[in-house]
């Protein structure tokens, strides 16, 4: 495993308010990790930073194995170099079929030649049949996006970033509004997609996290408290008082 994304000495202020205190974070590939913490943490604003949606005053963000810098780049240049980002809303063209919903994800990859070029070939077509297996929506390709519960709208999302082929996947709150079925589904689709790829996943349910079974960072105030399994981290008494003893 390489490291893949290092955080290093990052703070960021909002109006007097530290929201990111020298905050250091390495996520390697693959790799699954859970982000938790109380609110007001700071674990949206590191998502913010690391897809260009917020400038640290200090710090650095570095990428891949050239080590390329995050910090010069705009949202687009970031979501193209490989970093996908769900946020908690699912964001699904609802008057579209899952189907298209997954070959517009997979022709939004491509340049724009690409588009004006593009056939419904049968490489796309076997590779939305392989997402749509992936994220188990196969017997709702042809049903209207609309139509679909929460839980089903929050995996085609999972599956139109998953079509981007990004390196780094970050979620927000997936659990957030599912039914424990449909937890457990999107339990599996993240480890599953964590085989190849990084995935960081912000969550405020304990049994979610426990059920992801990876390394887990805990953040207080901006910056990390502590880091390990799940177990390690529910153990450390400073963790239990600014978080779990709430």
């Amino acid at each position: 495993m390489t490291t893949l994304l290092e955080v290093s000495g990052v703070s960021v202020t909002f109006d007097g308010f530290r929201a990111i205190n020298n905050l250091s974070i390495q996520i390697a590939e693959p790799e699954l990790r859970a982000v938790i913490g109380p609110n007001g943490a700071g674990k949206t604003t590191f998502m913010d930073i690391v897809t260009g949606k917020t400038r640290p005053d200090e710090g650095r963000v570095i990428w891949g194995e050239r080590n390329i810098s995050l910090l010069g780049m705009s949202e687009s240049q970031i979501a193209r170099a490989g970093i996908g980002r769900k946020f908690q809303k699912p964001t699904v063209f609802e008057d579209q079929t899952v189907r298209e919903n997954l070959a517009m994800a997979l022709k939004a990859k491509r340049g724009p030649f690409d588009v004006l070029l593009y056939r419904r070939s049968a490489r796309s077509a076997a590779r939305i049949a392989e997402l749509a297996e992936e994220i188990g929506l196969s017997d709702a390709l042809p049903r209207r996006a609309g139509e679909l519960s929460h839980g089903q709208k929050q995996w085609l999302e999972i599956g139109m970033l998953l079509a981007q082929d990004p390196r780094l996947l970050l979620v927000d709150e997936p659990a957030a509004g599912m039914t424990p079925a449909e937890r457990e589904h999107t339990t599996d689709i993240l480890k599953r997609a964590a085989e190849t790829r990084a995935v960081v996943v912000i969550e405020h349910d304990m049994e979610f996290v426990r059920r992801l079974d990876c390394r887990v960072t805990v953040l207080h105030e901006g910056a990390v408290l502590a880091e390990g399994s799940l177990d390690h981290v529910t153990r450390n008494q400073q963790v239990i008082d600014v978080y779990l003893g709430r």
